[in-house]
């Protein structure tokens, strides 16, 4: 079953992105997915400053461009990772190498 592994990161983790000993660890852990045949795909996104936001109201929309004061924690990145369970899918979490005041959020992808 394939599973989204949903990264949020605090601003100063984007920030942290050049840093080599960071961007290390996340290189680690993607080869570690890779290596282990589960990786199905996924990316890094850029920071939130760079994004904007559509909004329907009705049957208009609203454009608002970044960044987005709504939380402490950003979507930072995604992967999808191919395992049979859920109790894997956590274990893989674990592993991810976020901050402190990071999360991943760990999520079934939908089956159509």
């Amino acid at each position: 079953m394939q599973y989204a592994l949903i990264i949020r990161e605090a601003a100063e983790d984007f920030a942290r992105r050049s840093d080599p000993v960071y961007r290390d660890g996340w290189v680690a852990y993607s080869q570690a997915l890779a290596q282990a045949g589960i990786m199905t795909g996924g990316a890094g996104l850029t920071g939130p400053e760079t994004g904007t936001i559509v909004r329907r109201k009705g049957e208009d929309h609203d454009v608002q461009d970044g960044p987005y004061p709504e939380g402490k924690e950003q979507l930072g990145g995604f992967y999808l990772i191919d395992v049979p369970d859920m109790d894997t899918a956590l274990e893989w979490a674990t592993r991810v190498p976020i901050s402190d005041k990071g999360s991943v959020e760990v999520r079934p992808r939908l089956q159509m």
